[in-house]
């Protein structure tokens, strides 16, 4: 009977690490923090877990892991905990977007308020008692400006460049209901590449393609419209875009009006933003053919600077194509896009 890789002494772990490198072609550190992403989400949907049924596993991690569409290591975990059971007492049950602009501000307050509370009370303690049960060494503390996220230190075994840490950002919304979404199982990238040896495996819901791609193009629009980056590895949207261009999806996903409409209409409520000039940014032309997602001038060379340390780390499988070939990518995407649109 295989062994389970955490059952491992530190020395076996790190020459499974190298076995597995030799085999899949993927750093160590990669393939290892691959393990403790894939076992986090095995303690937030697993049947012994309360949060599953309301939390909905999404972003660029989705993608890669249980979508299987994109060609890059993606290292934090999005969720999203449905916004009609994190203040119900004002969404007034199924109801998920608000009314008015007061409205509008007085949920994002709530979500704001609560958010924090229940990752505190609820999500920590149950990842605490799993990190136990399994017998795991890693710390859990929250983070962020808001306090919307939770970090999971694990002692690595191997080291990369640095641009990836040995901590998994779990991030958390509250302001969405996560849909549409499906579970969807998911494996180790190690898993069948080290005889002898298990990993761990989890059945996350998943957000639809659709509204990942929507809610990645939005954000890029904005980036466009503004030209200031928020945080590091943001070039990581425009990655996502263009593979899931390049997938089996993308036709399905331009069809999809209904998912393009709601999450245009959802960040009109939740997300306003301005242009640089100050012009309100209008989601609903975005998604009906007014998309823009080619930064240019100094937006465009800070994009390339992120990009560039995202290859350094060999964060991507394969051959990675240029940031200029990227940036074409994405004005085909653009001009697919906006000619669906159009057509519908």
């Amino acid at each position: 009977m295989p062994e389970s890789f955490f059952a491992l002494s530190r020395q076996d772990q790190g020459e499974v690490l190298e076995q597995a490198r030799e085999n899949t072609g993927r750093p160590t550190h990669l393939l290892e923090k691959d393990v403790w992403v894939v076992w986090t989400l095995g303690a937030l949907f697993g049947s012994a877990s309360p949060l599953a049924a309301d939390l909905t596993f999404k972003g660029g991690t989705s993608l890669s892991k249980a979508h299987r569409i994109i060609d890059r290591f993606s290292e934090d975990i999005d969720l999203t905990f449905d916004i009609r059971k994190l203040i119900a007492d004002l969404t007034g049950g199924e109801q998920f977007l608000p009314t008015s602009r007061s409205q509008s501000a007085k949920w994002t307050k709530a979500v704001r308020d609560r958010l924090p509370g229940w990752i505190e009370n609820d999500v920590m303690p149950l990842l605490r008692s799993a990190l136990e049960r399994s017998k795991l060494d890693a710390t859990l503390e929250m983070a962020g400006a808001e306090q919307d996220k939770l970090l999971l230190r694990y002692p690595a075994i191997k080291q990369g460049t640095g641009y990836v840490q040995p901590v998994i950002a779990l991030e958390f919304g509250g302001r969405a209901t996560g849909e549409p979404r499906q579970p969807v199982p998911i494996a180790c990238d190690m898993a069948g590449h080290v005889d002898g040896v298990s990993f761990p495996v989890a059945t996350p819901v998943v957000m639809s393609v659709a509204r990942t791609f929507w809610e990645k193009a939005t954000a890029t629009h904005v980036y466009c419209a503004q030209g200031r980056i928020r945080g590091e590895r943001y070039s990581r949207h425009w990655h996502d875009l263009a593979a899931i261009m390049r997938s089996a999806h993308f036709d399905t996903v331009l069809r999809d009006r209904e998912v393009a409409q709601a999450v245009a209409e959802h960040k009109s409520h939740f997300f306003s933003e301005k242009k640089a000039g100050g012009e309100i940014i209008d989601y609903a032309a975005a998604v009906r053919g007014e998309l823009q997602i080619v930064p240019q001038g100094p937006a465009r060379d800070a994009l390339s600077a992120d990009y560039a340390q995202m290859l350094e780390d060999e964060v991507m499988v394969g051959n990675a194509m240029g940031f200029d070939e990227l940036m074409q990518a994405c004005a085909e995407l653009c001009a697919r896009a906006n000619a669906a649109a159009a057509a519908n």
